[in-house]
């Protein structure tokens, strides 16, 4: 059975080219964040100098305003342990350091003082970053405070499984070019995980993710959380709405393309949250309650973000204040919006403090 390694024949499972295409030789982005194989092995498409921004949109690269709230998150963490002398922020999947800059930026004077943070990243540090900004390719053994992880579990490399004529799950086998076949039916611990999480009908041609690696990595860099929260977010499903053909895909340069392994584009599938959300549940030393499953629309809104726009009237008395609020509307507007950013979710993991977001919808 092809596993971890290329056959002779150049076929693999998806999880294998994944790792090469995305982090080189470099593992699979299971405790850190992006890094990859940029075109003909060169190694790692998130190595490249331009960074994700260069290729998708994620909420940080939208607007400052994610940052902000984020901070804000932050503060209500900082809260909910008593305002330690030391207060972590963790930025897992940190690009070229864009959000952990932002919400520096965004804190109070008194909270930035006390912060210190870190950005986890594969891909080598950036030049320009602040130097009060340690870089790391895996979390702080021991956190207080936040550890967020915006769009990192869905680049954690994972096997794409897919029915065959007799209704038997088999593991699917890629090329380089994409090129696809069937392989050996799943077996172990991917079979139980696809048994209990992604239960396949016997029809041909379904297919799923097995997001067994995720709910590892999420479950350990939970463990890394000493007390306060650790946040995923991204774009997911659930056992009630799993997608019938599976969800993996490319991006380059701001455009959806097919998953080509590689090395020059972004792969990408959707996450099972509420698998990994069941693998964080033991993961912190003081777990308080369960994990809390929001919309990003809903999460923002308890943050601050609204969309609303500012009063007409100002416009008349302040209208370059007008201006700019009404340009906030409409970043605010993009984070929240239906059918795009505001249907991510955020994945919330509470150690040793109460959650600090409402669990009904704002």
């Amino acid at each position: 059975m092809v596993r971890d390694g290329t056959g002779s024949d150049g076929w693999r499972g998806w999880r294998a080219a994944m790792r090469a295409a995305l982090y080189g030789t470099d593992g699979d982005g299971g405790g850190a964040a992006h890094s990859s194989a940029g075109g003909s092995g060169a190694g790692g498409f998130y190595r490249r100098p331009e960074g994700p921004a260069g290729h998708f949109r994620t909420s940080v690269h939208a607007s400052p305003l994610f940052a902000a709230a984020v901070a804000r998150l932050l503060c209500r963490v900082d809260e909910a342990l008593g305002r330690p002398a030391t207060l972590d922020f963790v930025d897992m999947a940190a690009g070229r350091g864009e959000l952990v800059t932002g919400v520096l930026a965004a804190l109070p004077a008194d909270v930035a003082a006390r912060t210190r943070a870190y950005a986890v990243e594969i891909a080598g540090r950036p030049e320009g970053l602040a130097p009060r900004i340690t870089w790391l390719s895996e979390p702080p053994p021991q956190v207080t405070g936040l550890l967020f992880a915006n769009e990192w579990l869905d680049n954690v490399p994972v096997e794409v499984a897919e029915v065959d004529p007799a209704g038997v799950p088999r593991l699917v086998l890629v090329r380089d070019d994409g090129t696809e076949r069937l392989g050996d039916p799943l077996s172990g611990a991917e079979a139980e995980w696809l048994a209990r999480w992604w239960p396949l009908p016997a029809e041909e041609g379904l297919r799923a993710e097995i997001g067994l690696p995720r709910d590892l990595a999420w479950a350990a860099a939970v463990s890394c959380v000493a007390r306060g929260l650790a946040v995923a977010v991204d774009y997911g499903h659930t056992a009630d709405a799993r997608p019938p053909f599976g969800t993996l895909t490319g991006f380059r340069e701001g455009r959806e393309t097919a998953p080509v392994p590689d090395g020059s584009c972004d792969i990408t599938a959707h996450v099972a949250l509420d698998a990994c959300a069941a693998a964080g549940a033991g993961a912190g030393a003081h777990a308080s309650g369960p994990a809390l499953l929001l919309t990003q629309r809903a999460a923002l809104r308890a943050l601050g973000v609204t969309g609303a726009r500012p009063p007409l009237a100002l416009a008349g008395t302040d209208p370059t204040a007008y201006v700019r609020a009404l340009a906030g509307a409409g970043e605010a507007a993009e984070l929240t919006a239906p059918g795009g950013l505001g249907d991510f979710a955020w994945l919330l993991r509470p150690v040793g403090i109460a959650n600090p977001l409402p669990r009904e919808p704002a």
